[in-house]
């Protein structure tokens, strides 16, 4: 039969563990992707670098299998909708561990309103309840391509597949909820705008009174040294 297969890292570890600015990006990582643990960072961070390398490498060859390896290394990052069509290799070592991460299935089902959360959404893969092109995927981490984007959806025996479940009208609600507080939210903005115009000009008004008054006053001031210089002043016809 063979000898066994030797199974492998397919990721890489941090060389220095104790990082606090990396640790603090990959907690908030975690909670944006929903993501069970600090591996899944890893694996996806591992195929980031394996582009970077193979980019690198492809940038300074020539021949027909560097053109070959070329295009089938664009053609898969523009397939799955990291770049664009007309993207080139300098552009694939612009691609952020975020925009892996925004490709993964989990975040997929998310943003296409068909769980409540990003854990639900995890929940629901790995329950079996998601398919893409008729095809159960139990992976959360599976890297969804352009074309299969617009197939995800819940399979046809699912309770989910109802648009009236519970679940279902909660992600609903909670949606028309946002809808309508963003209105509301911008009419508040321009009335406190309003109001603090309003406040403004009434402080300058404000300011503006007592300069009259120190005007005023200097005015009094000066006309009293006036008479004051006036008063010490000798007559001459009195000295006479």
């Amino acid at each position: 039969m063979g000898d066994p297969k030797k199974h492998r890292k397919k990721y890489e570890t941090p060389r220095h563990p104790w990082n606090k600015a990396r640790i603090e990006e990959e907690k908030e990582l975690i909670k944006e992707f929903g993501l069970a643990n600090k591996k899944e960072i890893y694996k996806m961070n591992s195929l980031l670098r394996s582009f970077f390398l193979q980019a690198k490498q492809l940038i300074t060859k020539t021949g027909e299998q560097a053109e070959k390896e070329r295009a089938q290394l664009l053609g898969r990052l523009q397939r799955s909708g990291l770049l664009s069509s007309e993207a080139g290799l300098p552009e694939v070592l612009g691609i952020s561990l975020k925009d892996l991460l925004e490709r993964r299935l989990q975040t997929m089902v998310y943003k296409k309103m068909l769980a409540n959360s990003v854990k639900q959404a995890r929940q629901f893969i790995t329950h079996k309840h998601i398919m893409i092109n008729e095809k159960i995927i139990t992976a959360p981490s599976y890297l969804v391509s352009l074309n299969e984007e617009l197939v995800i959806s819940f399979i046809a025996g699912s309770a989910l597949s109802n648009p009236d479940h519970p679940e279902r009208a909660a992600v609903q609600k909670k949606n028309e909820a946002e809808n309508v507080e963003l209105p509301e939210k911008k009419s508040k903005k321009k009335e406190d705008k309003k109001v603090e115009k309003k406040e403004g000009k009434k402080t300058e008004k404000k300011d503006k009174k007592p300069k009259k008054e120190e005007k005023v006053k200097e005015s009094d001031a000066k006309g009293d040294a006036k008479n004051k210089k006036s008063e010490s002043k000798p007559d001459p016809k009195k000295s006479e």
